[in-house]
């Protein structure tokens, strides 16, 4: 039980360590309402984690998450299949295996090279 407390604390030691040198490294003020509104989220959900823990919530998070991430993988793959089969490569790639087969006239496909020179 304490070990996961003292976890728990180094963890958001880390964190805050590591915010903390990020907003020193950004130049300008710029993006630092940024950087502090998304490391504050974050510091909610560290702070956060052991009342997720205990009443079971982070099991739900998680399986959700990796839902949206497969959907999210599903769709791009479908995207990359349809520019596959909507682009001329795939018809260059099945003459290319055709050749590779052996699709010639004779069953043996062959290669003629021409003289080459080299020099002058």
């Amino acid at each position: 039980m304490f070990q996961q407390i003292y976890r728990w604390i180094q963890n958001i030691t880390v964190y805050l360590i590591v915010t903390a040198a990020v907003m020193h490294a950004v130049p300008g003020k710029d993006y630092g309402k940024y950087i502090r509104f998304f490391s504050g989220l974050i510091l909610i959900l560290l702070l956060a984690t052991p009342l997720l823990n205990l009443t079971g919530m982070k099991e739900r998070f998680e399986t959700l998450y990796k839902s949206n991430e497969y959907e999210l993988e599903k769709q791009e793959i479908e995207k990359v299949e349809e520019l596959y089969t909507d682009s001329a490569l795939s018809d260059y790639l099945q003459t290319e295996e055709n050749i590779e087969e052996g699709d010639g006239q004779d069953g043996n496909s062959r290669i003629e090279v021409g003289e080459i020179e080299i020099g002058q």
